[in-house]
């Protein structure tokens, strides 16, 4: 534990109060997402118990601003002693495109993740497609995740990055869709691409053998003039014997 952990920094003046732009948060982790991300933060940081609860005091008191979710960082300030704010930057490797292209083919294939997701939901089951990309959408090891603070402390997270942590989880609450951006993809970009799959998706074993045109059968008619439209194609059947009278109209009492 650094020596400076529970107090000012020396030198330092008292810690200054929080900014009014500042990012307050209330209850953390709401939703299974934003539970299993502060997880990740917990799992990778089990050394540092004491700065994670300073850190969520910090966002507590809404000391964390100016937070941005880019494609794979994630930056903000946090006003902690000193007078300048201090700058944390969280890095989050970025998904290659052969894991984005077998993870959407993966959502594809199962409808329930689909229609979740189209209906700006996050499904439970969304990692089970990226874990069939041999991927994950949140940090499993300490190097997915890369946390720099601009303060003298050596801890990894300190109280600075874990107040950013906390804050992040919280927007993860309020919109998953940013698990997409901060991986590399615009929540846009995963739903159109899954339109597409679901459109263009098949069963291959499903389709015919023969893709060829289909042969419809038809009936060929001989040539024929207008004048002969009601001549006989062929002489009349003829019975044992003779020809065989016409049918009688029917009488007055036979049926209709």
């Amino acid at each position: 534990m650094s020596p400076w952990d529970e107090g000012d920094w020396p030198g330092a003046s008292r810690k200054q109060p929080a900014p009014v732009r500042g990012i307050r948060i209330g209850r953390t982790g709401t939703t299974w997402w934003g539970q299993r991300w502060l997880g990740a933060l917990e799992r990778l940081s089990r050394e540092y118990g004491t700065r994670l609860a300073r850190g969520k005091s910090y966002a507590r008191a809404g000391r964390a601003h100016d937070l941005a979710v880019n494609a794979g960082v994630v930056s903000a300030q946090v006003t902690g002693s000193s007078v300048t704010p201090y700058d944390v930057r969280l890095t989050v490797p970025i998904l290659a495109d052969d894991h984005w292209a077998a993870a959407i083919a993966a959502m594809a294939r199962r409808a329930g993740i689909a229609a979740d997701l189209l209906a700006g939901q996050m499904p439970r089951d969304i990692d089970d497609a990226f874990a069939a990309a041999g991927t994950s959408l949140f940090p499993e090891r300490a190097v997915d995740l890369a946390v720099h603070c601009s303060c003298p402390d050596w801890a990894s997270p300190c109280k600075h990055a874990a107040a950013v942590h906390y804050v992040l989880g919280d927007a993860f609450d309020r919109d998953p869709f940013l698990l997409f951006e901060l991986r590399g993809r615009s929540r846009r970009e995963v739903l159109d691409a899954l339109r597409r799959a679901r459109a263009g998706g098949h069963d291959a074993a499903a389709e015919p053998a023969h893709k060829g045109p289909t042969q419809v059968p038809t009936v060929r008619l001989p040539r024929m003039r207008a004048n002969c439209y009601d001549a006989l194609r062929a002489p009349l059947p003829v019975g044992r014997r003779g020809s065989d009278p016409l049918p009688s109209p029917p009488g007055a009492g036979s049926a209709v």
